[in-house]
């Protein structure tokens, strides 16, 4: 006998609040790499980019984000890793 898969409910398409990029927002034209506590914001507790999807960041500005904080690694203004 072949038990049967049970599929597990989908959220609603509208159930998750869309998240709007902050810089656009605050029409941000530059992302800065010596403004790195903003930029901790952006990362993990691991010291990892955090991606698009959970920063709401838009296409344009988490490239410079990512950037941003390639450069104040870089300077040893950010940690590469926390361990």
């Amino acid at each position: 006998m072949a038990f049967a898969r049970r599929r597990r409910p989908r959220p609603a398409s509208g159930s998750r609040r869309r998240k709007y990029c902050y810089f656009c927002k605050e029409k941000v034209e530059l992302i800065d790499y010596k403004d790195f506590n903003g930029l901790r914001r952006y990362m993990s507790d691991r010291a990892k980019i955090r991606s698009r999807r959970t920063t709401g960041a838009c296409r344009r500005h988490q490239r410079q984000i990512a950037l941003a904080i390639k450069r104040a690694r870089e300077m040893a203004l950010l940690p590469y890793s926390s361990r």
